[in-house]
């Protein structure tokens, strides 16, 4: 097995990647967890409930006898807003967790920096050597912070159109009632 593969470097690497870049890390790594976890929600509802959903709603609305009365239209609304529901369930929260990202990042390039300024206040000097630790507090977040911003992006645009091109798909195959 390749080193690089090796379960335990894997981890020791990830504590000194979490070690290096301070406690703001933590949160970031939290949030890109729940953002996949909404990300793959998303993918498995589509690709294992959706159809289910606009089939069972398809067929209650094949089976009203009256299509062209106000209530019949009213119906056909509801239908069409339960897809348009689940179809936007949880876009919201990837989008913000998209949007949440770089600042969490931010906020480790503040506390790095406070590092770095409480370094050079006890040394009373500007020493690079010392200040290195804090330097890496602060860049490591803001690089980890855009990295997961930047991974979810893609997602946080396409998951709104999907919703709003699978509703409108879903009501063009209901009809008007005409």
């Amino acid at each position: 097995m390749p080193e690089w593969l090796n379960p335990k470097l894997a981890f020791e690497g990830l504590q000194d990647f979490m070690a290096q870049g301070g406690w703001v890390l933590v949160p970031i790594m939290f949030l890109a967890f729940f953002l996949w976890v909404f990300i793959m929600e998303r993918m498995s509802y589509y690709m294992f409930a959706h159809s289910a959903l606009k089939t069972r709603l398809r067929s209650e609305w094949n089976a009203r006898p009256d299509k062209r009365s106000w209530r019949s239209r009213a119906i056909r609304d509801e239908l069409v807003s339960q897809v348009k529901i689940q179809t936007a369930k949880s876009v919201g929260i990837v989008q913000t967790l998209v949007a949440v990202a770089p600042l969490l990042g931010l906020l480790g390039t503040v506390t790095g920096m406070i590092v770095v300024f409480d370094v050079m206040a006890l040394s009373g000097s500007s020493s690079a050597r010392l200040m290195a630790g804090g330097v890496f507090q602060a860049t490591i977040p803001t690089m980890a912070g855009m990295v997961i911003a930047l991974t979810g992006l893609p997602f946080s645009n396409w998951l709104p159109k999907l919703s709003a091109r699978e509703t409108a798909k879903f009501a063009d195959t209901l009809g008007y009632g005409d």
